[in-house]
Parts: C-alpha cells; sequence; structure tokens
C-alpha cells in the first residue's frame, strides 16, 4: 500500500515516515515538515495533516464530508493553498491558509479548480479552472495582497494549459499549451504585457520545470508514449543536452533541488516498477534510489494500424514466449482523456505482464479520444462520436487475427473506468467478435452514471460524453445496456464499495441483467475500495481471480 518515505539523495536506505492502513500521498515543505494527504478507503475525500516527529498525523484541515486537493506550499513555507468544495459540497473554491496561526481566506472563483504554483516572491498563485468543453482549461493568476482574481489565458474553442514553471524573479511563467497548435508545445507569459508567447514549438506534447535559483528550464516530451527529457537555459531556450534515462520508459514527477544542482524523478519502464533517479546537473551523473533494476518480463513493439476512416491508431503488442497462435487480450485505459504508455502501473503494468507469463498476448491502443497525439485526436470520439473509438477495437480485432501468432477467436477485452465502458461497450456492439471480458469500475449505462456519480464530477464528465438535459438519448445509445440482450460473452466484473467517480451500481446492475439472460457473469466488490484497487492483497485477488476466469472461458 502507498506509504511515505523519506530518501537520502546520495543514496542509502530509505526511512518509512507512515504506516497507515490507507493510501498516503505527501508533499515535503520548505520548512522540512511532511504535509500528509489520506482519505478513508478510496472516497477520494482526501483530509490534510502534518507528519509528527513521533509519526503521528497533527490534523491541518479536516472535515471528512468534503475534498480537500492540490495542496502547494508557497516559497517561503508560511501558506498553503488548496482546493475544496465545502462550500457547498460541488462547486470548489481555493483557500489559502497561514500554517502558522491557522487563518484561512478563501477566494470567489468557483468550479473544478486546481491550486498549482505561488510565484517565486510569493505575491500570487496560478489557478486552473476546467471550462465547460471537453480538452478546456484556463488560468487565473490570484494576487494574494490585493484579492484580484485575473484571467490570464484568454482563448477561443478548447485549448489547455500544463505545469506553470514561475521564473525566479516572478516576472512571469512557463506553461505548456496546446492553445495555439494541435500539440502542447511550450509557451511564455510575460506579467507586464499580459501576453504569451510560444517559444518552443513540438510535434508531441511537453511540459516544464524552472529550479529555484533559475539555473536550468526542464522539457519533458512525451513521444509516443516514452519519455525524452532536455535541458535548456529559462532565458535563451539554448539547448544544453538531454536527461540519460535508464532505459525506454516514462518519467514522472521531475523535481529540482532548490540550489539547482540536482534534478530527482519517477522512472518505470514496461519491465520496472517506479523508481526514484537522481540526476547531478554538474558531473551528469545518474544515481538510482531505489529498485533493483527491470525484470524478466516482456518489452512491447509498437505498431499503428488504420481504422474504418483511415485514422490511424496506436496500439502497444506484447508477445509471450513460444510461436502461437496465443490468446489475446485488448487492454483499453480510462479517462478517455488518457493514454496507455508503456509502463508497469498498477493498473495496467502487473496485469499485463501476469498475462503475458500465462501465454497471453495482449494489445494495449490508444484509441480516438486518447491524449498524446494532439488535441484533434482526443476530440474523435466527443459526445456523439462515442462508437467510433468502439469500432477502433474491432478492426484491432482484425489487425490482430491476421497476424499468423494471434487466435482472433480467443479474444478478450479489458478495461477499467472508462476503459471499463470500453470493454462493455465491445461486447455489446460487436458480440460476434469477443470471447470473453473483464471490466473494472466500469460504466455500463451513461445515464444512470451521470445521475449517480459524486455531484462535482458530473459537469467535468458531462463535458465529455454529452449532458443528461440536451443529450440524453445519446447517452443511452451508445451504452451497452441498450444493448444487453446482444452481449453474449462470458464477463468478469470489479468495483469497489466506496467508488465516488463510477457507483457500484453500474457493475450491479449489468451484472444482475446478465445473469438473468444465463450469460456467465462473475461479480466482485472490494468493501475497502474506491475507484482504484490500493490495497495490495486486494489487488493480487483481483488479478488472480480475472485470470483464472480468462483461463477458463477462453481454454
Amino acid at each position: 500500500m502507498r506509504q511515505l518515505f523519506l530518501l537520502p539523495a546520495e543514496g542509502g536506505e530509505p526511512k518509512q515516515l507512515t504506516d497507515l492502513p490507507e493510501p498516503v500521498d505527501g508533499t515535503l515543505l520548505p520548512d522540512g515538515r511532511v504535509l500528509v494527504s489520506v482519505d478513508a478507503s478510496g472516497n477520494e475525500r482526501s483530509q490534510l495533516y502534518l507528519l509528527g516527529e513521533d509519526g503521528e498525523l497533527e490534523p491541518l484541515v479536516v472535515d471528512p464530508r468534503f475534498n480537500h486537493w492540490t495542496p502547494v506550499a508557497s516559497h517561503d513555507g508560511s501558506l498553503l493553498a488548496y482546493s475544496t468544495n465545502r462550500g457547498n459540497g460541488v462547486d470548489f473554491e481555493i483557500v489559502v491558509r497561514s500554517l502558522a496561526v491557522g487563518e484561512e481566506r478563501s477566494f470567489e472563483l468557483r468550479g473544478l479548480l486546481a491550486a498549482h504554483a505561488f510565484s517565486p516572491d510569493d505575491r500570487r498563485l496560478v489557478v486552473e479552472r476546467w471550462g465547460t468543453l471537453a480538452g478546456d482549461s484556463d488560468y487565473f493568476l490570484f494576487d494574494l495582497s490585493t484579492g484580484e482574481e485575473a484571467l490570464v489565458t484568454p482563448h477561443e474553442g478548447a485549448a489547455e494549459y500544463f505545469t506553470p514553471s514561475w521564473l525566479p524573479d516572478s516576472s512571469g511563467f512557463y506553461a505548456t499549451t496546446n492553445a495555439l497548435g494541435d500539440t502542447c508545445s511550450l509557451a511564455r507569459y510575460d506579467l507586464a504585457s499580459g501576453e504569451w508567447t510560444v517559444v518552443l514549438e513540438s510535434n508531441w506534447d511537453l511540459q516544464c520545470a524552472i529550479d529555484d535559483a533559475g539555473r536550468s528550464l526542464l522539457v519533458h516530451a512525451n513521444e509516443d508514449g516514452w519519455s525524452r527529457l532536455e535541458l535548456r537555459d529559462p532565458e535563451t531556450l539554448e539547448l544544453r543536452g538531454e536527461v540519460p534515462l535508464p532505459a525506454r520508459g516514462v518519467v514522472f514527477h521531475s523535481v529540482f533541488s532548490s540550489d539547482g544542482s540536482r534534478l530527482a524523478f519517477g522512472f518505470a519502464s514496461a519491465c520496472e516498477a517506479i523508481q526514484t533517479f537522481v540526476y547531478e546537473l554538474d558531473t551528469g551523473e545518474l544515481r538510482r534510489l531505489t529498485g533493483d533494476g527491470p525484470f524478466d518480463g516482456a518489452e512491447p513493439e509498437l505498431h499503428r494500424f488504420a481504422s474504418f476512416d483511415g485514422e490511424e491508431i496506436p496500439a502497444f503488442l506484447f508477445l509471450p514466449e513460444g510461436e502461437g497462435p496465443f490468446p489475446v487480450v485488448l487492454t483499453v485505459h480510462g479517462g478517455p482523456e488518457a493514454q496507455f504508455q508503456p509502463f508497469f502501473s498498477q493498473g495496467f503494468g502487473p496485469f499485463t505482464q501476469f498475462l503475458v507469463s500465462r501465454g497471453y498476448a495482449v494489445a494495449a491502443p490508444n484509441v480516438r479520444g486518447s491524449a498524446g497525439y494532439g488535441k484533434r485526436f482526443m476530440s474523435l470520439d466527443d459526445i456523439g462520436l462515442r462508437l467510433d473509438s468502439v469500432r477502433d477495437l474491432a478492426e484491432l480485432h482484425a489487425w490482430l487475427a491476421a497476424r499468423p501468432e494471434i487466435d482472433g477467436s480467443r479474444a478478450a477485452v479489458y478495461g477499467r473506468s472508462y476503459g471499463g465502458y470500453m470493454t462493455l461497450a465491445a461486447l455489446a456492439f460487436h458480440p460476434e467478435l469477443w470471447a470473453a471480458g473483464v471490466s473494472f469500475v466500469g460504466l455500463s449505462n451513461l445515464v444512470t452514471f451521470l445521475e449517480n456519480t459524486s455531484e462535482y464530477r458530473r459537469a467535468a464528465r458531462e463535458r465529455e460524453y454529452g449532458s443528461l438535459a440536451t443529450d440524453r438519448e445519446i447517452l443511452w445509445e451508445v451504452s451497452a445496456a441498450s444493448r444487453i440482450d446482444d452481449i453474449r460473452a462470458p464477463l468478469f466484473l470489479e468495483h469497489g464499495r466506496n467508488d465516488p467517480r463510477v457507483p457500484v451500481g453500474e457493475s450491479e446492475s449489468i451484472h444482475r441483467a446478465l445473469t438473468e439472460r444465463g450469460i456467465r457473469t462473475e461479480l466482485v466488490i472490494y468493501e475497502d475500495e474506491g475507484h482504484a484497487i490500493e490495497k495490495l492483497a486486494n489487488r493480487i485477488d483481483v488479478f488472480e481471480r480475472a485470470v483464472a476466469f480468462l483461463d477458463e472461458v477462453l481454454g
């Protein structure tokens, strides 16, 4: 279960800081104290604590009725900003808290908000608000001395902004955005003029970060799902070189030391879970702080196939040892504004490698609607286009079945959350193709999902799926529940009782309907889980159950 550890940057044994019955997140504050964020059994209503010297949690912002998200500290350590829906349970606001005396102030802006970054002089705070269109967000600047809130990202149509990184003199910040192009390029915002300038264009989505001392600008490119890191001059953008990575993989949570001499980051590959590395900028040394290296697992090969309308769809293919033909499992990521990346994550990596070790091929597509390939591609499944992405799975089945190493008659679909929706929709709309399905926390009926999801999530999800007020017919027509009589493949279902995103009733209803029709359907509900399976014992249990199910029904 996810807990907090303190790692010496020079190497050595990690020190465990928390040992709680729930998974935790945390932040190291500028004064050395540790901020701990924890919810109850996956309900996502995170509460904020300070870690005491004795290891006990000292309540900081605690009201179990509400969410307290995106905590970020000022550079001098005196202030903590966070977003919360404690006003009415639906709309979020930004609260800035004095850590010394506990006084709090809130701002007028409401919506789905995130606190991002204090300016180095701690006078301003960058806040993000998600818009009403799919793939749309805005940045606001909160002036902490005057209380003014200024929109700094006016744009037409859908556009998003990511990773605001302040210049050391607080004169502006870098961020990445697709407001002026299809992919997220690097742009600079000037505080005095209020103008944005694109300074580095890219065919791939970028992220960025600057160290407090202003020595280096880190540019992180997502190239077909794999990471590449560049170091540039923050003023001239001159390329200084690339950060060496242990292998081809994915980088997470890059953080500079305060003096800019070190860069710490998490790294994972298809055959290694996320581990911590430190890169010494002055010497070029890359040092591993955790883990012993990759295990002997399957590496994927990236392919592209043409879907029904000629759109190219990327897909990673994992093959087991031997000649085949192998049964195949198509794994579909959640989101849908997300991307399958070939790293050993808790959701896909262990299950994928487990399947491959048992003789299954695994194909992981990024169907239309996925992130990472530009906003045009990400918009191709919005509202009435939803079933086009399901057709991508049917076309992938045909592409796989034509390969001699794949047995297309033994093809299954697996996904969690939105990937669970895709699994159920595939079985319902193309029943002749699939021999089995595995859905974790899946959406079986988009109407009841939107009616029963947490209130604060409904508006955010309606912008992608369609509105209950205006698109109810579409929502029903693209749901597996509307074609329940067509489903004939055996189905394995998992859900967490405390899921605040996809209510457990989404799995219970389709389990009940298929059971009544005599379709083999298994449902596992974990009473102490939410939208994700966080507890290791539950994760092992459900993966073993799901693979045993596939072994039996696929032979």
